[in-house]
C-alpha cells in the first residue's frame, strides 16, 4: 500500500529571484490507495466533473452557465454536474434546486454531498463553511463565484453592502474556497463594472450573475493555468457585508440623509420594507420615491416648525412626503394593516388626525424611528416566559 502525494505550488512572490517558495497555494492531497493512484484520478484537462454548491438567483445563473456548458457536446468542458443545495422552508425550494430539479441534475441536501468522485467543486451564495476535508476532497479544490472586488465585502451579503454604501464600482472575484473563514482565498480571476446609478440591488444582482457566470466559464477551460497565475488578496481595503436585520430596515428620520435612506430601500426593498412607526403603529413603507425640485419649493416643506419625520400629503403627485434629516423623501404606498396607497392612508387617517387636532402642530404628526428589541432584549423575554410562574 502507497501513500500517494500531489501537490501544485503557487507562483512565486515577488520578492526577487532568491526568495524562497511560499506555502503551496493547493493544499497537498494524500491517500492509501492499493490499486489506483491519485496521478491517475486527476484530470489534466476537460472534461471536468464538478460538483456545484449554491441556493439564491445569483447562483442560480452560475448553475444555468455549468449546464449550458455540460450539454455543449461540442466543447466537452463539462462532463459530471451535480447540485448541493441547503433545506428550505417553501415546498418549491431555493432556486438553485428548483433549476436543478428542472433540470434533471442530481441534487443532495447539505450536509449531504454525494460519494461521487469530482475534479472540482464551485459555490456560489452558499453560506456554509466548508470543511478542510470536504476541499481536499476535489483535485483542484472548489472555486467561489463572489459578487465584489475582494477583499471589499467579504461576507454573505455583498450586493446589498454595495448599494448600501454607494459604490459607484463593483465587480465579480472568482477565487479558491479556503477552510474556517469566509472569503479569504486566493484570487483567481477579478473583473470590475461600474454600478449603475440609482440601480436596486435585485437589478444589481442580475449583472452581476451574468459576469460571474461567464467569468466562472472562463475559468474551467483553462482550469490548472488559472490556479497556477492566482494571486493572494490584498491586506488593505478589507471590509465585511454581514447579514441585514430587521432592524437595518427602520428609518432613523433624525440621523439619516434623504440619499441614505434612498439607498437602503433599493439595496433591502425588495427583501425587507422600510419600517417607521406612526401613532403607536407600525408601518411598513412599500414605494418609496425621490421628491420632484418643485414640490420641494413649497411653502409648507420650508417653515421652520418642520422636523424629521413630519407628514405632508402631496395632492398634485399623489405622494405622501416625509421629511428627514436634510430634505425629504415621498412615499406612495404603505402597509398599515392592509396595503395602501398615499391617497389611502391621507383619507383614512392623516386627514381625520388634522381635522381632530387642529390646533396641533404639524411637528406633532409624524413618523418616528421604530426601535425593534435586540436579540439579547428577544432573548431575555424568552427566558423570562419559560420561566415565569403560574398562579
Amino acid at each position: 500500500m502507497r501513500v500517494i502525494v500531489w501537490r501544485c505550488w503557487s507562483p512565486l512572490p515577488a520578492y526577487g529571484a532568491s526568495a524562497v517558495r511560499s506555502t503551496p497555494q493547493w493544499r497537498a492531497l494524500a491517500r492509501l490507495d492499493g490499486e489506483k493512484s491519485l496521478s491517475a484520478r486527476v484530470r489534466k484537462k476537460p472534461p471536468w466533473r464538478v460538483l456545484f454548491f449554491g441556493t439564491d438567483e445569483f447562483a442560480r445563473e452560475a448553475l444555468r452557465a455549468l449546464h449550458a456548458a455540460r450539454e455543449n457536446k461540442e466543447e466537452d468542458l463539462i462532463e459530471k454536474l451535480e447540485v448541493v443545495t441547503v433545506p428550505s422552508p417553501s415546498p418549491k425550494g431555493l432556486p438553485v434546486k428548483r433549476y436543478a430539479v428542472q433540470s434533471q441534475l442530481p441534487v443532495y441536501e447539505w450536509p449531504d454531498v454525494g460519494s461521487g468522485e469530482y475534479d472540482v467543486g464551485v459555490v456560489a451564495s452558499f453560506g456554509r463553511l466548508l470543511s478542510e476535508a470536504l476541499i481536499l476532497k476535489f483535485p483542484y479544490g472548489i472555486l467561489n463565484v463572489h459578487p465584489s472586488c475582494l477583499p471589499r465585502w467579504r461576507g454573505p451579503a455583498p450586493i446589498i453592502h454595495t448599494v448600501l454604501h454607494g459604490d459607484t464600482v463593483t465587480g465579480v472575484t472568482i477565487m479558491q474556497i479556503r477552510p474556517k473563514r469566509f472569503d479569504v482565498g486566493p484570487i483567481v480571476k477579478q473583473e470590475t463594472v461600474p454600478v449603475p446609478p440609482k440601480s436596486t440591488a435585485k437589478e444589481l444582482e442580475a449583472v452581476l450573475s451574468r459576469l460571474g457566470a461567464n467569468m466562472l466559464i472562463s475559468v474551467l477551460k483553462n482550469l490548472p493555468e488559472s490556479l497556477n497565475s492566482g494571486k493572494q488578496q490584498p491586506t488593505e481595503g478589507v471590509t465585511y457585508a454581514p447579514k441585514i436585520s430587521a432592524g437595518t430596515s427602520c428609518i432613523k428620520w433624525e440621523e439619516q440623509t434623504s440619499e441614505q435612506i434612498f439607498r437602503l430601500y433599493r439595496a433591502i426593498g425588495n427583501i425587507i420594507p422600510l419600517q417607521t412607526l406612526w401613532m403607536d403603529n407600525t408601518i411598513k413603507l412599500l414605494d418609496v420615491v425621490e421628491v420632484n425640485s418643485s414640490i420641494l419649493a413649497g411653502p409648507k416643506l420650508t417653515g421652520h416648525n418642520v422636523i424629521p419625520g413630519s407628514l405632508i400629503y402631496h395632492k398634485q403627485s399623489q405622494t405622501l412626503l416625509v421629511c428627514c434629516k436634510d430634505g425629504w423623501i415621498g412615499v406612495r404606498s404603505l402597509m398599515l394593516k392592509k396595503t395602501l396607497t398615499a391617497t389611502d392612508f391621507y383619507n383614512g387617517y392623516l386627514h381625520p388626525w388634522y381635522q381632530k387636532n387642529s390646533q396641533a402642530q404639524l411637528s406633532q404628526c409624524r413618523f418616528q424611528t421604530l426601535r425593534l428589541p435586540t436579540k439579547q432584549q428577544q432573548e431575555k423575554k424568552t427566558k423570562n416566559c419559560c420561566y415565569a410562574t403560574v398562579h
